[in-house]
């Protein structure tokens, strides 16, 4: 029988290189990881420590250096990272070089709620811890803000998206009928806000009376602006 030797050929070329990828793949995966890296998505300072994400990384191990890469079970790692009440969503790898890296996006505060416990109110409307590392500069809110917390919510993302009204906005007291005062940043005069119904409404109508008074240099004049009949701005002096 004649024997292809191209054939032959292929065959131990292709065993050498399964061979090849196999031990390289075992070596690779013998070898520790050699640092870690963590970068926050968020553009406002951290909520979380660095060490505090190397802590829950490395988890039941001294120094990352002490853990082999197949040690590592990542989708753990990241559930484990996901428990943490600063962080929204983490992406945990393993670069070929043996870096630990996690991409971190932190749960973002739009105010702060002062209560028997104090606590931040998230994009989502959910409870989100104080942090010891850095505190938000965000409106405070009181009053009933758990039994009015969806609306509430809606409201101050439409406050974060206008940056002269964002600037402005300093404190909320919201009523058990859900309607709202706010507190303008120094200025003397309250606003009678009504429910969040309409808002983008009131929210115009203020903005052009305050900057109407402005000009006629009238600020200090006013104890209450009451945005709550449609168009119509009502204003009383002091």
């Amino acid at each position: 029988m004649k024997i292809n030797w191209n054939f032959v050929g292929f065959i131990v070329l292709l065993s050498f290189v399964v061979f090849l990828f196999g031990f390289t793949k075992q070596r690779n995966e013998a070898r520790n990881l050699s640092k870690i890296v963590v970068s926050f998505e968020d553009k406002t300072p951290p909520f979380i420590t660095l060490n505090s994400v190397n802590k829950l990384l490395i988890q039941n191990f001294e120094t990352v250096a002490s853990i082999p890469k197949e040690a590592l079970v990542l989708k753990e790692v990241e559930e484990r990272l996901l428990k943490n009440q600063m962080i929204q969503r983490a992406e945990v790898y393993i670069t070929v070089d043996g870096i630990l890296g996690a991409k971190i996006k932190q749960r973002t505060p739009i105010a702060r709620v002062i209560d028997k416990l104090d606590y931040y109110l998230d994009t989502e409307g959910e409870k989100m811890p104080l942090s010891s590392v850095y505190t938000a500069r965000v409106p405070i809110i009181t009053g009933a803000v758990e039994e009015h917390a969806k609306p509430l919510t809606d409201l101050l993302l439409q406050i974060n998206q206008d940056q002269m009204i964002k600037s402005s906005v300093v404190a909320l007291d919201v009523l058990q009928d859900g309607t709202l005062t706010m507190r303008i940043r120094k200025q003397d005069f309250t606003v009678l806000f009504g429910t969040t119904e309409n808002a983008a409404l009131k929210f115009q109508n203020y903005k052009a009376f305050y900057q109407k008074i402005k000009q006629d240099s009238m600020l200090t004049h006013y104890k209450t602006v009451d945005l709550r009949f449609g168009n119509q701005v009502v204003a009383t002096k002091k």
